[in-house]
């Protein structure tokens, strides 16, 4: 099974964007040389769209970095050029989730709902984690295990119960949290930095949480974030990511093409997102046979 990743940044500045480099790469296009671009090209490796195979370390914007952009582009409904145009930059800079949009392995195309010959089907937007991984069961536990300091304000427990009663609500699974530290299918935690599952977060903004598929069951948030139940402007709303994070969990990949679903791989401070989307349902029922 291939676990998802997360950009490994060096940046330890808590109010830098760790994606902040791509903006300077703005008009790139094929045949340039430019300064900057291996770092394009590990981005876009980290989150499925390039094959790690090719000289990442090189900073010549070649067919293969072309061939990306353009499957980024039409991903998330861009024009496509193939040219990493303003657009293009904007989306690319925005928090998301860690877990790749495709994983690409020798060059396969991306696995969809209800077609898996063309990477783009018009009707079925949701996608499966690689491989298809599925719970076994239907009663789940779920225990909370940090090493980042939270506020007692953040309630993580009732908004985790809030997000799981909505999966639940739409498929056979039941949850129920058992206490810290006890076994449990799923672990939630709150996490800085480098936390040990060799996919380290990357500070304020960047990657906002990350989430391993059936049935490995691991749940990360980046501590370095704000996370609010009730956000402001500048911050981020808990059950809306752990909402996105626990589709994850139950096997379901991102669907780039619908920005209303929860399984939509970027997010932004101060939006509330909470519930699913026909595309969230029909993936997740789909998956387990319930449709």
């Amino acid at each position: 099974m291939i676990l998802p990743k997360t950009i490994q940044s060096k940046t330890t500045h808590h109010f830098l964007n760790p994606f902040q480099f791509i903006q300077t790469l703005e008009n790139c296009q094929k045949g340039q040389q430019v300064k900057g671009l291996q770092h394009l090209k590990k981005y876009l490796h980290e989150f499925g769209y390039l094959n790690y195979n090719v000289d990442h370390h090189s900073e010549v914007f070649d067919d293969l970095l072309e061939s990306a952009i353009k499957t980024y582009q039409c991903s998330y409904g861009l024009n496509v050029t193939g040219i990493l145009d303003s657009d293009t930059v904007k989306q690319m800079m925005k928090p998301r989730c860690g877990v790749p949009d495709y994983v690409i392995k020798g060059g396969t195309k991306p696995r969809h709902g209800h077609d898996d010959k063309s990477p783009f089907h018009s009707v079925a937007h949701y996608q499966f984690i690689p491989g298809t991984p599925r719970w076994s069961k239907s009663s789940l536990t779920y225990t909370f295990n940090s090493t980042a300091e939270l506020p007692n304000s953040l309630n993580i427990k009732s908004v985790f119960q809030s997000a799981f009663q909505k999966w639940a609500a739409v498929t056979r699974f039941s949850f129920e949290e058992v206490p810290e530290k006890s076994p449990a299918d799923i672990v939630i935690g709150f996490h800085r930095l480098d936390h040990g599952d060799g996919n380290p977060f990357d500070g304020f903004e960047g990657v906002l949480a990350h989430a391993f598929p059936p049935s490995y069951g691991k749940c990360h948030f980046d501590g370095d974030e704000t996370w609010s139940p009730n956000p402001g402007p500048n911050e981020l709303d808990l059950e809306s990511v752990a909402m996105h994070e626990l589709g994850h969990i139950l096997g379901l990949g991102h669907e780039p093409t619908k920005p209303e679903a929860i399984m939509f791989p970027t997010f932004g401070y101060g939006r509330i997102k909470r519930d699913l989307n026909i595309d969230d349902i029909q993936g997740v029922q789909t998956l387990y046979g319930l449709s």
